[in-house]
């Protein structure tokens, strides 16, 4: 949206006055008498401080609410942005006065360029039309709700993608990110200055701690499988430390998050896949088989819990034992903490490391790439080797390296996730983790007479989240991701398709659904199944349904040309609550399949790229 609002030429300003700003910058700096390192530069200086007192500098810049780099010995290192205005350089060029002791007689000319002009940029940036468009406010406000329209929101509706948690995100947790307080805070701001930010930080990693039932916390991994990683690197270095840097083996189980496998390989481990059983459970005898084989060398077990089936493991306690009695160390994966919190935790499982998701569990939002915060929690014993960070020391005494290049991750976002825990408290908590796992047994029993249930407990009962299978409906020649587009009809998003098995959707309702909303999906559910049964019955066309057809958009329904053999209203509005509730979809459907099968280059061709031919 920066780039869309400013559009080339507001970016090149941009750029342009950046650098004229930092030449300004180095000009008066030289004219001073102090020596500017770099040949070239675009926003940045180095000023040599070997012939000055760097400290007393500092003191004076601090004075005026200056902060400038002196990470790197001897050197003062300088940058600028956009927001640096004119009464900026001034103070800045005041601060070096004083230790030059002396006037600056540099002129504030905006003219020459520092940068190899070899570098310049001479043909077109941003030529597309969206870059080129809305020059106002107003219209970008207007295109932005344009774009939010079409999106079908935890605003709309609910939102049940199993494993991933999609709850509500309050507004008295997300609006603290406004303040200049949490906001303006550079990442590598000295602590003394952001002592509030540093005491909400060390408070969250308390409560994530107490809640995981572990010693101490991170919250520097970016993400859920960086939190892998990180919980795997953290293993590895206790490993070390007593000697055993040998251990290589994780084992992971069949049904696990496809990053498992990925962060262990970046960890540089070895991956020894666990069968699970027909009823999902983790496989013991294979375990106890896979673990006998690799003992010498195993490093750890990475276990999701609940599993990644729904359910807990009745199992888990005796999986746990088995991987310490053989010297390995116990990963649990925090994807579904969100049935955990209150009731149990890792470290009564019998874990040594888990990685949480806030993006989850902890109500920080959710999707879009980002951000993230996947900390990581750990046991005593592996708590001395936290990732630290080379610039802000943080972690612990033997850390082993950092995870993400600032100390404190997505420091800003952390707000979120402690607001939620002050505000919920633990007897709120509990009955968060509590209200979610009654919900998807709610629905469970309610969908239980229209669709089979894949995977439940010995009590048949599920945890958080529940996986229904609807490969049966294939010889009605209906496809999990025809419900899927239904659905939208309907004014829901999908649940998770085809994961953890595949031709099944899986179902999280989360705490934050009320009952009336989740009446309404569970009655979405079973007129979708009256649909296929129309199908089955030959009622309805095999081919050509409400199904096969489905998303229908607004353009569909109000054509001059209707073609199919059921109407408008059973095609739009199914269900009368719907009219109040309609959401369209703006496009209808498209062939998945073939687009990740058949990849389509829309670059220039390679011949335009052959500057030795100009």
């Amino acid at each position: 949206m920066y780039a869309v609002y400013h559009g080339p030429k507001g970016l090149k300003q941009i750029a342009n006055s950046i650098h004229k700003k930092t030449v300004v910058l180095e000009n008066a700096l030289v004219q001073l008498g102090f020596t500017q390192k770099n040949e070239f530069f675009f926003d940045t200086i180095c000023i040599d401080a070997s012939s000055f007192n760097r400290n007393q500098l500092k003191i004076w810049a601090e004075a005026e609410k200056i902060n400038f780099n002196y990470f790197e010995e001897n050197k003062v290192i300088i940058s600028l942005n956009e927001t640096t205005s004119i009464d900026d350089l001034h103070l800045i060029i005041e601060v070096f006065e004083k230790v030059a002791n002396k006037k600056s007689t540099a002129k504030i000319e905006f003219t020459s360029d520092r940068f190899p002009s070899n570098l310049l940029r001479m043909g077109s940036v941003l030529p597309q039309e969206i870059f080129n468009k809305y020059t106002t406010e107003t219209e970008l406000m207007r295109y932005i709700k344009r774009l939010e329209n079409k999106d079908l929101a935890l605003n709309q509706s609910m939102i049940a993608l199993g494993s991933c948690t999609m709850k509500l995100n309050a507004a008295t947790e997300l609006i603290p990110l406004s303040w200049a307080e949490f906001a303006s805070i550079h990442p590598f701001a000295p602590k003394e200055q952001a002592a509030g930010y540093q005491e909400m930080i060390q408070l969250l990693e308390n409560y994530l701690s107490e809640i995981t039932g572990f010693h101490a916390t991170s919250v520097q991994p970016n993400s859920g499988a960086q939190g892998e990683y990180a919980g795997l690197m953290v293993i590895k270095a206790y490993h070390k430390s007593i000697g055993q840097s040998h251990r290589n083996i994780v084992l992971i189980p069949s049904s696990a998050h496809g990053t498992n496998p990925a962060s262990a390989i970046l960890a540089g481990m070895k991956v020894v896949v666990v069968k699970n059983t027909e009823n999902g459970h983790i496989d013991f005898e294979d375990l106890k088989q896979k673990v006998n084989q690799h003992k010498e060398n195993l490093s750890s077990l990475m276990v999701t819990y609940p599993s990644t089936y729904g359910f807990f493991d009745k199992e888990i306690k005796e999986i746990t034992d088995l991987i310490h009695e053989n010297g390995g160390q116990v990963y649990m994966d925090g994807a579904n903490m969100n049935a955990q919190v209150g009731l149990t935790s890792p470290a009564e499982i019998g874990a040594d490391v888990c990685h949480l998701n806030l993006h989850k569990t902890f109500a920080s939002p959710h999707g879009g790439g980002g951000p993230g915060v996947g900390p990581i929690c750990v046991a005593r014993h592996l708590s001395p080797f936290l990732p630290t960070n080379p610039l802000i020391k943080t972690g612990g005494e033997k850390a082993y390296q950092s995870i993400s290049s600032a100390p404190y991750g997505s420091a800003s976002i952390l707000i979120i996730s402690y607001a939620y825990i002050r505000m919920l408290g633990s007897e709120g908590l509990r009955k968060s983790t509590e209200a979610a796992i009654l919900s998807a047994n709610y629905i469970k029993e309610k969908l239980g007479g229209h669709y089979q249930e894949l995977y439940s407990n010995k009590q048949n009962r599920v945890a958080h989240e529940l996986i229904i299978d609807c490969r049966p409906f294939k010889k009605m020649g209906i496809e999990v991701t025809d419900i899927a587009k239904r659905l939208m009809d309907y004014g829901f998003h999908a649940p998770t398709v085809s994961f953890p098995v595949a031709g099944t959707l899986m179902i999280e309702p989360t705490e934050s659904e009320s009952k009336e909303e989740i009446d309404r999906f569970i009655e979405a559910f079973i007129s979708i199944k009256n649909e296929i049964d129309e199908i089955a019955e030959g009622k309805a066309d095999k081919e050509s349904n409400v199904l096969k057809n489905a998303p229908h958009t607004l353009a569909i329904i109000t054509a001059d040309q209707w073609n199919y053999d059921y109407s408008r209203k059973k095609a739009a509005y199914p269900l009368d609550w719907i009219k109040e509730k309609k959401f369209f979809a703006t496009v209808s459907r498209v062939d998945d399949a073939y687009g990740d099968r058949n990849l389509i280059c829309t670059c220039a061709p390679i011949e335009s790229y052959d500057t030795a031919q100009s």
